[in-house]
């Protein structure tokens, strides 16, 4: 009798041991082969968690890409509500990317992975950084995919959500102004609407003229280009006369060509061939061979908002000039850009309004 006794004991404690864990059926993702792996399965992506990707080391927050991942900056950034960002790629050993001209985006291989962090310094309470997201652009079978991650508040890891939402954020910037918003976080229909060329999703930012310039690597200051090449990610052989765009920020540089690489940063990607905005006559893209009727300068806009908006942009005159108009708007029906942002961008509006009171052609 106590030998049955014990059995059936033992057999409780196994069934109890075996019921009270349910996540313990759930199989894990296959780890690293090391611990700078990075874990990429075309067929599995995207993974439910930004850690199984594996592109950062741990502590994931503290954004410290792994060997395989390389950092990279274009000159001019797009804004977004102040957000800070920080960019990587990432391409499968042996891929390279190709030159395709100054001002379209590299050639990607199959699998490349293009990565980029949103997160603000200075959040309240308690003045931490804090990342809202992380946005992943994938090439699989010739096609780019979107994913985005959403990071949860202890800063532990970010989980795959398109279906896009809002997120409250106050912070205090390096200047001490405290700002609120409620930040956007874009759904794949909305990430669709930027990145695309007729319905083909594509990259926007890393183009050899946003790239040609220098960045601090953590091994020193290196060209990006030529590091890219000495990574083992770019073909080398790309012309050595880039058409490259300026800081817009930087005062020591030509006020026309900070300008032009503003709007070509915040609004090429809509207003030029193919994209979203292609349907409006004025283009921003900083090679632009228009000449300045293609850029705005002296053109009758096409949507008469108020009979004062003359010209695109009317030269000497921000009163008349359209552009300066809906880049400082804040009525989603008529600023700019129409998504991405929900302040005006001030630094970036008295910039424009430089230039245009720059200029001195006379309109017809």
């Amino acid at each position: 009798m106590k030998k049955i006794a014990l059995l059936l004991l033992l057999a409780v404690a196994v069934l109890i041991s075996c019921t009270k864990d349910p996540v313990a059926d759930v199989a894990p993702l296959a780890p690293a082969d090391g611990p700078d792996q990075v874990v990429f399965d075309p067929a599995q992506v995207p993974y439910p968690t930004l850690s199984a990707y594996r592109f950062f080391k741990r502590p994931m927050r503290a954004q410290v890409p792994v060997a395989s991942v390389l950092p990279y900056a274009p000159i001019s950034s797009l804004f977004t509500d102040y957000a800070e960002k920080a960019r990587f790629v990432w391409m499968p050993a042996g891929s390279k990317a190709t030159y395709d001209g100054d001002g379209n985006a590299l050639q990607f291989p199959e699998s490349s992975v293009l990565i980029k962090n949103f997160y603000y310094d200075g959040v309240q309470p308690g003045n931490t950084r804090r990342i809202i997201e992380t946005r992943i652009l994938f090439k699989r079978n010739g096609q780019w995919e979107f994913a985005d991650y959403v990071w949860n508040a202890e800063q532990t890891e970010a989980y795959l959500d398109m279906a896009g939402s809002t997120t409250p954020v106050t912070w205090t910037d390096a200047n001490g102004v405290t700002r609120s918003i409620q930040y956007r976080i874009p759904s794949a229909g909305e990430c669709q609407m930027c990145h695309k060329i007729g319905n083909t999703p594509v990259p926007i930012g890393p183009k050899p003229q946003n790239l040609n310039a220098d960045h601090a690597f953590a091994d020193g200051v290196r060209n990006q280009l030529k590091k890219w090449v000495e990574h083992g990610i770019l073909e080398p052989g790309y012309p050595k006369n880039i058409m490259t765009t300026v800081a817009w920020d930087d005062p020591t540089e030509p006020l026309e060509l900070r300008a032009r690489s503003y709007l070509d940063a915040n609004c090429a990607h809509c207003h030029a061939p193919d994209r979203q905005c292609s349907y409006r006559a004025i283009r921003f893209q900083y090679n632009n061979n228009g000449g300045a009727a293609n850029q705005g300068i002296c053109m009758e806009p096409e949507e008469p908002v108020d009979p004062s908006l003359t010209y695109n942009i009317a030269p000497g005159n921000v009163a008349r000039s359209m552009v300066h108009f809906r880049m400082g708007s804040n009525d989603e029906a008529l600023g700019m850009p129409l998504i991405g942002t929900s302040l005006v961008h001030a630094e970036g509006l008295a910039l424009i309004e430089q230039y245009i009171n720059s200029l001195n052609q006379t309109c017809n």
